[in-house]
């Protein structure tokens, strides 16, 4: 019978370890480890078996816990601020907020070409993610334990966080249209990789001024990136 490296074994223990401290920063210990693993695996990794299912579960879980929560923490408000409130809670930047707290993007499971191009800490990638632990923690022990958990890694957000965070994209926007610009421009320069591991290079154009361009795992990131570069660089402008 072979036995394992020295090496693999290492390995190993390291990733018990991590994936324990992840659980206890999260609050929730699964009972089929299998859950937490799938929610832990990009689709550059397998076509099978990744986080994209868990992600459109966790995606309607977290929907309706938020919206539960805030309909008994705020019984006078009504549907129009409860919408604002619900919006800023389960947006990307919050979701991408709350797994960098956790440090998600230490223990996801990508492949070697998407962690080069910095996937991994890409504000999507680590949104969709989250999702899919939230699906997984519901398939694992249902409703109430996403309850709880969502409850407590949220926390004062629950309460202070009223509109979704301004994204790149609209602050550069808003800049342009404050000084009677026409909108900012998008344009794809590039597109490389495999189907499941895409790269794009977007181009982001304002007139008067250099373009900008960027590179990310989705055509979304990357205009996000380009346009934060952009935004960075003429924020402090007259």
């Amino acid at each position: 019978m072979s036995k394992r490296s020295p090496e693999i074994n290492q390995e190993n223990e390291e990733l018990t370890m991590r994936l324990k401290v992840f659980q206890d920063r999260l609050g929730y210990y699964f009972k089929n480890p299998d859950h937490l693993s799938h929610a832990l695996t990009h689709a550059s990794v397998t076509e099978e078996d990744n986080y994209e299912r868990l992600e459109f579960l966790g995606d309607r879980v977290l929907g309706l816990v938020v919206a539960e929560i805030l309909y008994r923490c705020f019984p006078y408000e009504n549907e129009g601020s409860l919408a604002r409130r619900h919006s800023a809670l389960a947006c990307t930047q919050t979701l991408a907020q709350i797994a960098n707290d956790l440090d998600l993007s230490e223990i996801v499971r990508t492949s070697a070409s998407e962690s080069a191009s910095g996937g991994r800490t890409q504000e999507n990638l680590l949104a969709d993610c989250m999702e899919a632990i939230i699906g997984a923690v519901f398939l694992d022990h249902g409703y109430v334990a996403c309850q709880e958990v969502i409850t407590s890694l949220w926390g004062d957000k629950i309460y202070t966080l009223v509109q979704p965070p301004v994204d790149s994209k609209t602050a550069l926007q808003e800049w342009a249209q404050g000084r009677k610009l026409p909108i900012p421009q998008y344009e794809i320069i590039e597109r490389e990789g495999p189907d499941h591991a895409p790269v794009f290079t977007i181009q982001v154009s304002l007139e008067g001024y250099d373009p900008v361009t960027a590179t990310g795992t989705s055509r979304r990131a990357a205009e996000k990136q380009a346009a934060q570069t952009l935004y960075d660089f003429l924020k402090d402008k007259k």
